[in-house]
């Protein structure tokens, strides 16, 4: 009897997805834990909140000029700011062919957006109020619109260079995003307009949307954002570098006869059988860019 191995191969885009799927799972149930304790007002953590906000407002209120630094940080990293950066990125990405990243982006902004609302409006937390407040927020607290909004445009920002960046690039990428986020996020409860959970809140919804997203666009489109990743890759490159490549090009119509010159003798004797013309290799010419989005050397 011949034994062979029936278990079933696992792609890397049956990884990606399942990495996603995790990220938005377990971003999912740690929320849902998380919302729970703030609804019924688990002792230990709405005690953890008063006197952290409480801490860091008194703070706010005696350092009148870092405060308002604070308060400038918070503005232009806002929600209005994060969702018009990925606009651009979106409208980048549609203009140079990478529509479904493009729409991948897209979709990322709009779902945030409304999902915060949706999510503010069902839990309905007020905000932390004091009898001298340094800044002002309309609209429910949980969860954070401003966490929410930066955690899916650094992550969105890091994906788009991950690709492209060597270590180095990746660990700037990733550490810039984290320090961005985490700054955003403290701006918020030390200006006093965001409980501390309302901020963990926002990044855990972020988590949600990212992988659940990218999820759906996979599974609607399969191995296209793989493919725009690759176009995005080919036209950012240095354009010296394109040219070099494309020059690298084998020629397809060159007839290696003409290099001879007419007056030359053919040194072939009378007995010596002409050779076969050249035959084309099988299958198609080595491409010098591998995976490259057709048309892009054109």
């Amino acid at each position: 009897m011949h034994l062979t191995n029936s278990s079933p191969t696992i792609t890397a885009r049956d990884r990606h997805l399942l990495r996603h799927a995790a990220l938005a799972v377990c971003c999912a149930g740690l929320f849902a834990a998380l919302a729970a304790l703030v609804q019924t007002g688990w002792g230990p953590l709405a005690r953890f909140d008063r006197e952290l906000t409480g801490d860091l407002h008194r703070y706010a209120a005696d350092h009148t000029v870092w405060t308002a630094s604070v308060q400038m940080f918070s503005d232009i990293g806002g929600t209005i700011t994060m969702r018009a950066v990925l606009g651009v990125v979106a409208l980048w990405l549609w203009l140079i062919g990478a529509r479904t990243l493009a729409g991948w982006v897209a979709a990322q902004t709009l779902i945030g957006w409304g999902g915060q609302w949706v999510l503010k409006l069902s839990f309905g937390r007020h905000r932390p109020a004091f009898s001298d407040p340094v800044a002002h927020a309309d609209g429910p607290a949980f969860p954070s619109g401003h966490a929410m909004a930066s955690a899916i445009t650094c992550a969105v920002l890091v994906g788009l260079l991950w690709p492209r960046a060597r270590r180095a690039g990746r660990t700037t990428a990733c550490t810039t995003g984290a320090l961005t986020l985490l700054a955003i996020g403290a701006s918020r409860v030390f200006l006093g307009v965001h409980w501390t959970t309302d901020v963990l809140a926002g990044w855990l919804a972020a988590g949600i949307v990212l992988g659940a997203v990218t999820v759906l666009v996979e599974l609607a489109r399969p191995g296209a954002l793989a493919r725009d990743f690759r176009r995005v890759d080919w036209r950012t490159r240095p354009r010296v570098q394109r040219v070099l490549v494309s020059s690298a090009r084998p020629p397809r119509d060159t007839d290696l006869s003409d290099d001879r010159p007419d007056d030359r003798p053919d040194e072939r004797s009378d007995d010596t059988p002409a050779e076969a013309p050249d035959t084309p290799a099988a299958g198609p010419a080595a491409d010098p860019v591998p995976d490259r989005p057709d048309g892009l050397l054109r």
